[in-house]
């Protein structure tokens, strides 16, 4: 197993992310339209099917898109013996990173143990099960009956209702209004197509749970384009990728989205820990509308 020191760490995975954008290219926002077993559009699984979150999530995304894998599931070298499988010879693997804090307990100048927390990260290499070889078929199964698009985006309008936000609908552009509390989006007939609709509609969903009586967000904004507001939309940008992948949404790219480009590349490249804070926001954004829902969609969204 790689492991990478914490500065290698925050380094590599920003680098990734700002060369894509300098391409024009969001790593959050593959079309995934391939099938698998485990779902038709959904966030990367862990080899026992547990979803990775926050970063890892645009790690994983990005490396199933630069390399064409089609399947969401991703394992450690050691996993795969343990599955009496094994990594085919030549596979270069993919970065993904762990983060806890650890325990020291230090003598103060009165000569009393104190304990202090320090967080740590370290990073560790999974392979794609189409790296593998020898794995029970169910990894490699395809999905028999997946669930009709029109039902997945039934399931959104009602994932949307379940939040309780105030939505209304009219006028060209998309907002959130922290003062009023509500969320603005025009109408859904102004839209080219469904998934645009929605994957805007999550995206002022995301800033909506940043008031105070819910996340209480504020990364300290001033004016529009100032780094304040450029960590606030890539926090709900991400957020959106991450609710369009629980309810099996394709998001598409929304017109004004170029105007950020410009804006999220100068956060990141003035801070290397920029993507991992937007990530984890956008985590708990999602869990929070996540925690919204009846019980048994919570369900189905973990799964």
């Amino acid at each position: 197993m790689s492991t990478f020191d914490r500065k290698d760490v925050y380094t590599r995975v920003t680098e990734r992310i700002i060369s894509d954008l300098e391409q024009g290219v969001r790593t959050w926002m593959k079309p995934w339209h391939a099938e698998h077993a485990a779902g038709r559009i959904t966030r990367p699984l862990r080899h026992n099917g547990t979803p990775y979150r926050g970063v890892n999530i645009l790690l994983l995304w990005g490396e199933a898109m630069a390399k064409g894998y089609t399947a969401p599931i991703w394992m450690t070298f050691k996993q795969a013996l343990e599955l009496d499988a094994h990594v085919r010879k030549g596979e270069q693997g993919s970065l993904v990173v762990y983060a806890n804090n650890i325990t020291k307990t230090e003598t103060n100048a009165k000569g009393e143990d104190t304990e202090r927390e320090i967080p740590f990260m370290k990073g560790y290499t999974v392979f794609n099960v189409e790296q593998v070889e020898g794995l029970p078929a169910h990894y490699y199964a395809q999905p028999e009956n997946p669930l009709p698009l029109s039902e997945r985006i039934e399931n959104a309008d009602r994932f949307m209702t379940a939040t309780g936000a105030i939505i209304y609908h009219g006028g060209n552009s998309a907002f959130y209004a922290p003062s009023r509390d509500i969320v603005q989006i025009p109408p859904f007939e102004a839209f080219r197509d469904k998934e645009s609709y929605y994957a805007t509609a999550l995206h002022e969903l995301t800033h909506w749970t940043k008031h105070e009586k819910r996340l209480d967000r504020d990364f300290g904004r001033q004016k529009f384009g100032d780094a304040g507001y450029a960590r606030e939309e890539l926090v709900a940008e991400l957020g959106a990728a991450f609710l369009c992948a629980d309810l099996g949404i394709t998001p598409e790219i929304r017109e004004d989205h170029a105007v950020y480009l410009g804006h999220w590349l100068t956060v990141l490249k003035e801070d290397k820990r920029a993507i991992f804070s937007a990530a984890a926001h956008a985590q708990r954004a999602a869990d929070f509308l996540n925690s919204l829902q009846p019980q048994q969609h919570k369900k189905s969204a973990a799964a």
